[in-house]
């Protein structure tokens, strides 16, 4: 029988940086910031064979006490079309693969949500943590699950934050982020031209964003090193 290792997992992002840190052998990636652009290039991925879905990138903090650079692995996503649950036994893979590393002082499992347009005010995060209890929040990890669920295939969230629950982002922030993923510096600086004091906020962002990143590469090393990014489990 065909081990589901032998196709590649589909790792799905949101943005072009976040699916530079997933590739690598063995893995497909799929990013978009648009939820209809994410959808229909991963359902072609998932035609083409794969092992099991990964929710994979940065996400916003809804917990207060969670800093930049915190992971999350998931254990269900609220998302806009209800409660979806991971794979259990591969969340369990991915999250001994990161406490078996330094990475273990960073890493957190619960819940995780998921929204269709960006969250960036501190009290509306605040508003999804009383309403759902979620850890973070992304805009990818319920069209990565609901996509999963409908093809019967393993699902799992692993996520780092970046802007932390009591931080409210500029506009700025999100002003350069391209339907596609990639991003353009000149909505950005026009928006900070406009706004010439988002400026200090920008700084914070990016130092925060550091952070995260940091947290990725390492979780997609100590992933990779660990063979936890395929399920265990087969067709």
């Amino acid at each position: 029988m065909k081990t589901m290792s032998d196709l590649p997992v589909i790792v799905v992002t949101g943005m072009a940086f976040e699916a530079r840190i997933a590739r690598g052998a063995g893995v497909e990636t799929v990013f978009a910031a648009r939820a209809d652009l994410l959808e229909r290039a991963l359902n072609e991925a998932v035609a083409r064979g794969c092992s099991g879905i990964v929710s994979f990138g940065t996400a916003g903090g809804l917990a207060p006490e969670l800093t930049a650079g915190t992971l999350i692995v998931a254990d269900a996503v609220d998302g806009p079309l209800g409660r979806i649950a991971t794979d259990q036994p591969w969340s369990d893979l991915i999250a001994a693969a990161l406490a078996a590393t330094p990475l273990g002082a960073r890493l957190r499992r619960g819940l995780q949500a998921a929204v269709t347009a960006p969250l960036t005010g501190a009290a509306a995060k605040a508003a999804l943590h009383r309403a759902t209890g979620a850890l973070a929040v992304d805009m990818e990890s319920h069209v990565a699950g609901t996509t999963a669920a409908a093809h019967g295939m393993p699902f799992a969230v692993c996520r780092a934050i970046v802007d932390p629950a009591w931080r409210t982002l500029p506009p700025a922030a999100t002003a350069g982020l391209r339907d596609d993923g990639r991003t353009a510096l000149a909505p950005i600086l026009r928006e900070l031209i406009r706004q010439p004091s988002q400026l200090g906020a920008l700084l914070q962002l990016a130092s925060d964003a550091r952070a995260a990143r940091k947290s990725l590469v390492e979780a997609r090393r100590a992933l990779g090193e660990a063979g936890a990014l395929h399920p265990r489990t087969t067709r």
